[in-house]
């Protein structure tokens, strides 16, 4: 038997070193979960939400998939989202993608990997999308670059478009979908244009989201 003991170990120094610096941190925490925002992220290891973003647990309700998609007809993601806006209460859905995104990179190169192949077939369909765009682009890496920057886009438009974030903005709940992207290279997060609070801005948001990127 191959038990984590290193894990272990290492959860109660950091518990330990939480209750030190701040006592009744997990008493308090467990009564309730009131986090304001909602990260939607790649499953990818090497971003982890609370991290990068300087929050404690609790403050950020976190969904994570491979290249942060956000698919219509997945009952994960759609679960999450509803429960974060109609009983959370979130103020924010931050769409958080990545450069390097391995997940993108094999959609655009089109490598068959197995049953992941029908995930990254929605990658596809956004690199499609925007193919006039992406066929003027001198190289692979290129391609790559703006396609993380698309993807994340698309994603958050699938956000906003949601019946449960339009019936949130109908009944006036104060809500704000965003879109951003993360640097390996740098540890910066980074707007991509897409921020959305009613359903009235939001073509003309996309449409200068879109333009930010295919203008580099």
């Amino acid at each position: 038997m191959r038990r984590l003991k290193k894990l272990l170990d290492q959860n109660r120094e950091w518990s330990t070193s939480v209750r030190d610096k701040e006592p009744g941190f997990f008493e308090q925490l467990s009564q309730q979960q009131a986090p304001k925002y909602l990260w939607i992220g790649c499953s990818d290891s090497r971003v982890p939400a609370n991290q990068i973003t300087g929050l404690v647990p609790g403050e950020l309700f976190v969904h994570r998939n491979v290249a942060n998609q956000v698919i219509h007809t997945d009952l994960n993601s759609l679960s999450v989202i509803q429960y974060a806006v109609e009983y959370l209460k979130v103020e924010h859905i931050i769409v958080t993608g990545h450069y390097g995104c391995g997940g993108v990179q094999e959609a655009v190169k089109n490598r068959k990997l197995g049953l992941i192949d029908n995930w990254l077939r929605h990658i596809q369909d956004v690199q499609h999308k925007h193919q006039p765009f992406l066929s003027t682009l001198e190289s692979q890496e290129d391609v790559f670059e703006r396609m993380y920057e698309l993807n994340v886009v698309e994603q958050a438009l699938n956000v906003c478009q949601t019946t449960i974030v339009q019936d949130a903005w109908l009944r006036g709940q104060d809500l704000t979908v965003h879109s951003w992207i993360y640097g390996l290279k740098d540890g910066l997060l980074r707007d991509l244009g897409l921020c959305v609070s009613d359903p009235e801005s939001l073509d003309g948001l996309y449409s200068s989201a879109i333009q930010q990127i295919t203008s580099h």
